[in-house]
Formats: C-alpha cells, structure tokens, sequence
C-alpha cells in the first residue's frame, strides 16, 4: 500500500494516480489530505503538493490537476533523463517536471478537447498532436515515467516491490468486408461485374468466385484460424454490421452464411462491434447494429471498435457507455502508427466535461496494416521493421502491443500481397519475450 497526500484531493488527481499504481503497476493506494497523518505514516509515500514535507517522496504539483474544465495549457516539452517531458516544476521535486500532470494531459486526450483542425471524416489529425509535433509520437511516454516512477520508489523503499509484469500481445481483426465479391444481393453483384468488364482479369476472377470456382479473395478465414492455432493466439474479431452506405459496404446483415460466418468465428475467439461510419453521430444506429450482433451471437456485445477510426470525445465514448459497452479499441491514428494517448497499457476514459472517471476501458492500439499501406506507403519488409522496432519498445515497458488487421489484408492478392508474412511475423515476434 501506497499512500499519497496531497493539499487538495481532486477526482483529476484520484484519476491519475489509480491508474499510474492500481491499473499499471498493480499496487493499492490510498489517499489523504492530513500532513499530519502524512508524517506520522510509516507507509511508503509521496507527497503530490507545492510544499515539501519531512518525509514522503516529493513530487511538486502543477495546476492542471486541481482545475476543471478545459482551457489552453502553456506547454513547453523538454527533455529529462533521455525522455521528453513537460510541466516543469521545482529543483526539490523528485523529477524535474510533474510526471502525474502529464500523464493526465495525454491519456485524458486533452488536446482533443481543444480548437484543432480536423481531417475530411472529422478526425482528431495525427498531425495536430504534441506527441507528432515533438516527435514523441513512437514512444510510450508515460509507461517510460510510470516505471521511472517505480524506480525511484523501490529506491527509497528497498523493503519494497512492485509485482512483475509481463509483456502482452492482443491481435485484433476487422472485418469491414467478409467477402469481395460473394453474398453481397443480386444488384450489388451485377454493378460490380458490370464495373469490372473492362478488366479482364477482374471479371473473370469476379465470375469464378459467384460460381464457387475460386476462394473470395476475402475469404482469409481458414487461414487465420490456422495460424492462430500455430502460435496459440486469441484475436478479438470487430463485425461492422452496418446498414449499406457509402463508407458501410459489408454483407447484408440478413445473409444466412455472414451469420454463420460470425457465430463459428465467436465460437473460438471474442467478438465486439464494428460501429458503422453512420453510427457516429447516431445513438439509435448504434443501438440497433450492437442489438443485430447479440441477436447472431446470443452473447451480451462489450466491445467495440470505431469504423474509420471514428473518434469524437466526449460524445462517441458516451454512446459507448450509455450502450454498455466495458472496453474500447478505437484509440489509434488512421495516418501514424504509435501511440495516440502516450501509452500502451489500458486505462479508463476520464470524461474532461463532467470531470467523471468511467467504466469504459481504453485499450490503445500501436499498429494497423491499413495505415503501413495506404498513409506510408510502406513495402512489406518496411512494415516489418516498423513493427518489430515498436513491439520492442512496448516490451521494454512491459506494457500491452496491439494490432489491427483487416482479413482482405491477408488475401496475399493485389495490393496485399507479401502482407500474409508481415502478419505471421508479427504473432511469431510477440512470442519471443526479450
């Protein structure tokens, strides 16, 4: 047990600290707002306050955890101890800066609260971030000062350690699309081989697989159960069941194999919802496309992950919460791989405008294959180094790596091919531990 004192205890300052040492390091706190106590104490403790007292690790407080509401920070980053930082503080602070303030700062996205520019589908840019602007986008900085945190500590105190932990691996698959050409209803059919005559190679692929003659270059489903098995991997598959839009084009919701497609898939592996680009805005489309994936799978719908990457806060976590949904994946850039919020461990979303820790868990992701291809450009042997320099850099911290992955980016055709190995790599260098 860990005992923190501070001069005001603030829902912010609560937030902060339980996620750094309970979600994190896995240790209890408790907190107090008696010096007194403070002092007489023979825990293990920190004092978060502007004053230093006669006992108790000093780390000296900014304001932006005793504030409300959202307002421009004046924010300088600096480097301290090989790692960029900001919210400077005091010489007498165990730090150089306040490392719970910033913690705070990136993973509450506060930034995004904030007048930003925002791209053609009205997401937060990688571009608009501090982390992209100060070349930070790649590190996990506050899993880098969470364990300086640590270390310090166990330093002061060598009766006492934090518990181990280990380097985790989460594969997840999208499936925006079963299928290229199969199940899509008769008029969707005919405008694509209608689409496809002057394209020889297209049309006739297209006509072997409406007549069973060829695997739907889609249908990547086998293999993954396969190599799944091989490398004793559980994904967690995210269904877009949206209705037919411009920015929705799966399966109808309705076709008979889809269905069966989705119960054998939640037979084996954990199923959560792809909210369609539609729903964002939507509560009741929302609603209604989580209620058609519990009606397939006849299983309560607790996760989820945004189509496009659709990512407004507050209000998109709202929907979520209000749905019942307990984690979300969403937290990622379409156009940078890295780390959005600074950080690859999960967290609960702080709500900035009613100052309100929730039930929703954040689990942030690292990479998609999609963003290597279409934003980068990147080859396959480019996105294999890409990925192995993160997924060191996640295992240094101890912390949790996560990959999207779509099942047309595993056709091994087209624009994707090569990209069948960059995957198996990718579950084969998650195994290897150091």
């Amino acid at each position: 047990m860990i005992l923190i004192y501070s001069h005001k205890l603030t829902p912010r300052l609560r937030y902060i600290f339980k996620t750094i040492f309970i979600d994190v390091l896995q240790t209890q706190i408790s907190f107090t707002d008696n010096a007194e106590e403070f002092e007489k104490s023979e825990s293990v403790k920190i004092n978060y306050s502007t004053s230093k007292l006669n006992s108790g690790l000093f780390f000296q407080s900014s304001s932006i955890l005793f504030e409300t509401g959202i307002k421009e920070q004046n924010i300088n980053v600096f480097e301290f101890e090989e790692h960029q930082c900001f919210f400077s503080v005091g010489n007498d602070s165990e730090f150089s800066f306040d490392p719970f303030a910033a913690s705070f700062y990136l993973i509450s996205r506060y930034e995004e609260y904030l007048p930003h520019i925002k791209d053609n589908h009205e997401r937060f840019l990688a571009s608009e971030s501090l982390a992209f602007q100060n070349k930070f986008l790649d590190k996990p900085l506050v899993n880098n000062w969470i364990n300086e945190i640590a270390k310090r500590i166990e330093n002061q105190s060598p009766e006492f350690r934090f518990p181990k932990r280990d380097f985790q691996f989460i594969s997840t698959i999208d499936i925006d699309n079963a299928y290229a050409y199969k199940h899509k209803g008769f008029i969707r059919i005919l405008g694509g081989l209608v689409k496809s005559l002057f394209k020889e190679n297209n049309f006739n692929n297209r006509l072997k697989v409406i007549f069973g003659k060829k695997l739907d270059p889609y249908d990547t489903f086998n293999y993954q159960f396969e190599v799944h098995k091989k490398y004793n991997i559980s994904p967690i598959y995210f269904f877009l069941l949206g209705d037919y839009g411009l920015n929705d084009k799966n399966i109808p919701v309705k076709n008979k194999t889809f269905q069966s497609l989705i119960k054998s898939i939640s037979d084996y592996s954990e199923v959560g919802i792809h909210p369609s680009y539609a729903s964002n805005n939507n509560i009741e489309t929302l609603s209604k496309e989580i209620k058609r994936l519990q009606a397939i799978t006849h299983r309560n719908v607790v996760k989820s992950r945004q189509h496009f990457l659709k990512l407004n806060l507050p209000n998109t976590y709202r929907n979520l919460i209000d749905n019942d949904i307990e984690s979300d994946y969403t937290m990622g850039y379409a156009e940078q791989n890295g780390f959005r919020a600074s950080i690859c461990s999960p967290y609960y979303f702080y709500d900035l405008d009613t100052e309100v820790k929730t039930k929703l868990k954040i689990y942030p992701f690292t990479v998609m294959e999609a963003t290597y291809q279409y934003y980068e450009h990147s080859t396959p042997e480019e996105a294999i180094n890409y990925i192995t320099e993160l997924m060191t850099t996640v295992k240094e911290v101890n912390g949790t790596f996560i990959s999207v992955w779509h099942n047309e980016s595993l056709s091994d055709e087209g624009i994707w091919k090569g990209w069948k190995i960059v995957y198996e790599k990718m579950l084969k260098e998650s195994l290897n531990k150091n």
